[in-house]
Protein backbone atom coordinates (compact mmCIF):
# COMPACT_ATOMS: atom_id res chain seq x y z
CA UNK A 1 0.00 0.00 0.00
CA UNK A 2 1.37 3.39 -1.03
CA UNK A 3 1.10 6.31 1.38
CA UNK A 4 -0.20 9.51 -0.20
CA UNK A 5 1.30 12.69 1.26
CA UNK A 6 -0.24 15.20 -1.13
CA UNK A 7 -3.03 15.65 -3.69
CA UNK A 8 -5.54 13.64 -1.68
CA UNK A 9 -8.38 15.12 -3.70
CA UNK A 10 -7.01 13.33 -6.75
CA UNK A 11 -6.22 10.11 -4.89
CA UNK A 12 -9.76 10.01 -3.48
CA UNK A 13 -11.25 10.99 -6.87
CA UNK A 14 -13.21 13.92 -5.48
CA UNK A 15 -15.65 15.22 -8.08
CA UNK A 16 -17.54 18.54 -7.97
CA UNK A 17 -20.67 18.52 -5.82
CA UNK A 18 -21.27 17.28 -2.28
CA UNK A 19 -18.67 15.13 -0.54
CA UNK A 20 -19.63 13.35 2.70
CA UNK A 21 -16.75 12.41 5.00
CA UNK A 22 -17.63 9.64 7.45
CA UNK A 23 -15.85 7.35 9.90
CA UNK A 24 -13.19 8.34 12.42
CA UNK A 25 -9.54 9.20 12.84
CA UNK A 26 -9.17 12.57 11.14
CA UNK A 27 -12.41 13.71 9.47
CA UNK A 28 -11.97 17.40 10.34
CA UNK A 29 -8.33 17.39 9.23
CA UNK A 30 -9.26 15.70 5.96
CA UNK A 31 -12.08 18.21 5.50
CA UNK A 32 -9.64 21.11 5.73
CA UNK A 33 -6.93 19.37 3.69
CA UNK A 34 -9.29 18.65 0.81
CA UNK A 35 -10.75 22.15 0.97
CA UNK A 36 -7.32 23.76 0.71
CA UNK A 37 -6.24 21.48 -2.13
CA UNK A 38 -9.39 22.21 -4.12
CA UNK A 39 -9.09 25.93 -3.43
CA UNK A 40 -5.50 26.02 -4.66
CA UNK A 41 -6.61 24.21 -7.81
CA UNK A 42 -9.04 27.05 -8.47
CA UNK A 43 -12.20 25.59 -6.96
CA UNK A 44 -14.72 27.22 -4.64
CA UNK A 45 -14.92 25.00 -1.55
CA UNK A 46 -17.39 25.11 1.34
CA UNK A 47 -16.73 23.21 4.59
CA UNK A 48 -19.68 22.22 6.78
CA UNK A 49 -21.31 19.40 8.72
CA UNK A 50 -24.58 17.48 8.68
CA UNK A 51 -24.32 16.83 12.43
CA UNK A 52 -22.03 18.84 14.72
CA UNK A 53 -18.36 19.78 14.55
CA UNK A 54 -15.94 22.32 15.93
CA UNK A 55 -15.20 25.13 13.46
CA UNK A 56 -12.21 24.53 11.21
CA UNK A 57 -9.43 26.79 12.48
CA UNK A 58 -8.24 29.48 10.10
CA UNK A 59 -11.01 29.13 7.53
CA UNK A 60 -13.26 32.16 6.83
CA UNK A 61 -16.80 31.76 8.09
CA UNK A 62 -19.74 32.16 5.69
CA UNK A 63 -17.44 33.76 3.14
CA UNK A 64 -16.78 36.84 5.29
CA UNK A 65 -13.39 38.17 6.30
CA UNK A 66 -14.09 37.34 9.95
CA UNK A 67 -12.29 34.20 11.04
CA UNK A 68 -13.02 31.91 13.95
CA UNK A 69 -9.29 31.56 14.61
CA UNK A 70 -7.50 34.86 15.16
CA UNK A 71 -4.22 33.30 16.33
CA UNK A 72 -1.19 34.67 14.45
CA UNK A 73 0.56 32.37 12.00
CA UNK A 74 4.32 31.99 12.30
CA UNK A 75 6.48 32.84 9.28
CA UNK A 76 7.05 29.75 7.18
CA UNK A 77 3.94 27.98 8.47
CA UNK A 78 0.83 27.33 6.41
CA UNK A 79 -0.95 30.68 6.21
CA UNK A 80 -4.63 31.31 6.76
CA UNK A 81 -6.75 30.84 3.62
CA UNK A 82 -7.30 34.25 2.08
CA UNK A 83 -3.97 35.59 3.36
CA UNK A 84 -2.79 38.48 1.16
CA UNK A 85 0.95 38.00 1.66
CA UNK A 86 3.03 37.75 -1.50
CA UNK A 87 3.69 34.03 -1.04
CA UNK A 88 0.01 33.17 -0.73
CA UNK A 89 -1.30 35.52 -3.39
CA UNK A 90 -0.20 33.27 -6.23
CA UNK A 91 -1.11 30.06 -4.43
CA UNK A 92 -4.82 30.57 -3.75
CA UNK A 93 -6.70 30.79 -7.03
CA UNK A 94 -10.07 29.63 -5.75
CA UNK A 95 -11.93 30.28 -2.51
CA UNK A 96 -12.75 28.54 0.75
CA UNK A 97 -15.11 29.19 3.65
CA UNK A 98 -17.19 27.31 6.19
CA UNK A 99 -20.87 27.58 7.07
CA UNK A 100 -23.13 26.43 9.87
CA UNK A 101 -25.06 27.58 12.90
CA UNK A 102 -22.72 28.22 15.84
CA UNK A 103 -23.87 27.10 19.29
CA UNK A 104 -22.23 29.53 21.75
CA UNK A 105 -22.51 27.02 24.60
CA UNK A 106 -20.73 24.11 22.92
CA UNK A 107 -18.67 26.11 20.44
CA UNK A 108 -19.76 23.72 17.70
CA UNK A 109 -21.31 24.28 14.31
CA UNK A 110 -24.42 22.45 13.20
CA UNK A 111 -25.74 22.16 9.65
CA UNK A 112 -26.00 25.34 7.57
CA UNK A 113 -29.43 26.94 7.49
CA UNK A 114 -29.46 26.60 3.70
CA UNK A 115 -29.87 23.03 2.38
CA UNK A 116 -26.66 21.52 1.08
CA UNK A 117 -28.07 20.79 -2.36
CA UNK A 118 -28.77 24.51 -2.73
CA UNK A 119 -25.30 25.42 -1.48
CA UNK A 120 -23.87 23.02 -4.06
CA UNK A 121 -25.29 25.29 -6.75
CA UNK A 122 -23.11 28.16 -5.52
CA UNK A 123 -19.91 26.24 -4.71
CA UNK A 124 -17.86 23.84 -6.80
CA UNK A 125 -17.30 21.58 -3.78
CA UNK A 126 -19.37 21.19 -0.60
CA UNK A 127 -17.37 19.10 1.88
CA UNK A 128 -19.43 17.84 4.83
CA UNK A 129 -18.54 15.95 7.99
CA UNK A 130 -21.37 13.46 8.20
CA UNK A 131 -20.97 11.75 11.59
CA UNK A 132 -19.11 11.92 14.90
CA UNK A 133 -16.55 9.72 16.61
CA UNK A 134 -15.77 11.34 19.99
CA UNK A 135 -12.19 11.89 18.78
CA UNK A 136 -11.49 8.14 18.79
CA UNK A 137 -9.60 6.57 15.86
CA UNK A 138 -12.18 3.84 15.10
CA UNK A 139 -15.95 3.60 15.29
CA UNK A 140 -19.08 1.61 14.56
CA UNK A 141 -22.13 3.41 13.21
CA UNK A 142 -25.42 3.61 15.07
CA UNK A 143 -28.74 3.22 13.24
CA UNK A 144 -29.09 6.99 12.67
CA UNK A 145 -25.61 7.40 11.21
CA UNK A 146 -24.11 8.60 8.99
CA UNK A 147 -26.18 11.62 7.97
CA UNK A 148 -25.46 11.72 4.25
CA UNK A 149 -27.25 14.51 2.35
CA UNK A 150 -29.26 13.72 -0.77
CA UNK A 151 -27.44 14.28 -4.01
CA UNK A 152 -24.03 13.41 -2.53
CA UNK A 153 -21.45 12.87 -5.27
CA UNK A 154 -18.58 11.47 -3.19
CA UNK A 155 -18.31 9.50 0.05
CA UNK A 156 -14.99 9.13 1.85
CA UNK A 157 -14.84 6.60 4.69
CA UNK A 158 -11.87 7.26 6.95
CA UNK A 159 -10.37 5.04 9.65
CA UNK A 160 -7.56 5.87 12.09
CA UNK A 161 -4.60 3.50 12.03
CA UNK A 162 -3.65 4.60 15.55
CA UNK A 163 -6.48 2.37 16.81
CA UNK A 164 -5.12 -0.79 15.20
CA UNK A 165 -3.54 -3.16 17.71
CA UNK A 166 -5.28 -1.54 20.68
CA UNK A 167 -8.11 -2.94 22.82
CA UNK A 168 -11.51 -2.30 21.25
CA UNK A 169 -12.89 -0.64 24.39
CA UNK A 170 -10.06 1.93 24.24
CA UNK A 171 -9.91 2.69 20.52
CA UNK A 172 -13.48 2.42 19.24
CA UNK A 173 -16.48 4.75 19.47
CA UNK A 174 -19.53 2.56 20.19
CA UNK A 175 -17.42 -0.52 20.95
CA UNK A 176 -20.47 -2.69 21.75
CA UNK A 177 -21.76 -2.27 18.19
CA UNK A 178 -18.28 -2.96 16.83
CA UNK A 179 -18.06 -6.24 18.77
CA UNK A 180 -21.54 -7.23 17.68
CA UNK A 181 -20.53 -6.88 14.04
CA UNK A 182 -17.30 -8.84 14.22
CA UNK A 183 -18.12 -11.34 16.96
CA UNK A 184 -15.57 -10.43 19.60
CA UNK A 185 -15.26 -9.06 23.13
CA UNK A 186 -14.69 -5.48 24.30
CA UNK A 187 -11.23 -6.36 25.62
CA UNK A 188 -10.14 -8.01 22.36
CA UNK A 189 -7.72 -6.25 20.04
CA UNK A 190 -8.86 -4.08 17.14
CA UNK A 191 -6.97 -6.02 14.49
CA UNK A 192 -6.91 -4.88 10.86
CA UNK A 193 -9.08 -7.88 9.99
CA UNK A 194 -11.75 -7.01 12.58
CA UNK A 195 -11.84 -3.37 11.54
CA UNK A 196 -12.18 -4.42 7.90
CA UNK A 197 -14.96 -6.88 8.82
CA UNK A 198 -16.96 -4.14 10.56
CA UNK A 199 -16.41 -1.69 7.73
CA UNK A 200 -17.47 -4.24 5.10
CA UNK A 201 -20.60 -5.15 7.11
CA UNK A 202 -21.58 -1.50 7.46
CA UNK A 203 -20.89 -0.73 3.81
CA UNK A 204 -23.26 -3.51 2.83
CA UNK A 205 -25.93 -2.54 5.36
CA UNK A 206 -25.77 1.15 4.45
CA UNK A 207 -25.46 0.48 0.71
CA UNK A 208 -22.26 2.52 0.52
CA UNK A 209 -20.16 0.19 -1.59
CA UNK A 210 -19.01 3.11 -3.79
CA UNK A 211 -17.35 4.91 -0.86
CA UNK A 212 -13.60 5.47 -1.10
CA UNK A 213 -11.70 4.23 1.95
CA UNK A 214 -8.82 6.10 3.55
CA UNK A 215 -6.57 4.79 6.32
CA UNK A 216 -5.17 7.79 8.17
CA UNK A 217 -2.42 7.99 10.81
CA UNK A 218 -0.31 5.24 9.20
CA UNK A 219 2.78 6.91 10.63
CA UNK A 220 1.66 5.74 14.09
CA UNK A 221 1.83 2.03 13.22
CA UNK A 222 4.52 0.10 15.07
CA UNK A 223 3.94 -2.70 12.53
CA UNK A 224 3.61 -1.17 9.02
CA UNK A 225 2.23 -4.44 7.64
CA UNK A 226 -1.03 -3.70 9.46
CA UNK A 227 -1.97 -1.26 6.68
CA UNK A 228 -1.52 -3.95 4.02
CA UNK A 229 -3.45 -6.45 6.16
CA UNK A 230 -6.33 -3.97 6.43
CA UNK A 231 -6.44 -3.45 2.66
CA UNK A 232 -6.24 -7.20 1.99
CA UNK A 233 -9.05 -7.99 4.46
CA UNK A 234 -11.19 -5.17 3.09
CA UNK A 235 -10.58 -6.50 -0.45
CA UNK A 236 -10.75 -3.07 -2.04
CA UNK A 237 -8.27 -0.24 -2.71
CA UNK A 238 -7.34 1.91 0.29
CA UNK A 239 -5.70 5.35 0.26
CA UNK A 240 -3.15 5.59 3.06
CA UNK A 241 -2.02 8.88 4.58
CA UNK A 242 -0.79 10.63 7.72
CA UNK A 243 -2.61 13.94 7.99
CA UNK A 244 -1.23 16.56 10.37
Amino acid sequence: METVSGNLASALRIKPGITAIIGSGGKSTLLKTLGLELMRAGGRALLCTTTHMFPVAGVPWDGSSRRLDAAPWKPGALHVPGCTCEACAGMSRGGICQAGVLDPETGKLSSPAEPLDQLAQRFDYVLAEADGSKRLPLKAHAAWEPVIPSGTANIVWIAGASGLGKPINEAVHRPELFCERCGCELTDIATPERVAMVLNAEMQALKLSTARVMLNQVDTLSDPTMADRFEAALDRPVVASSLK
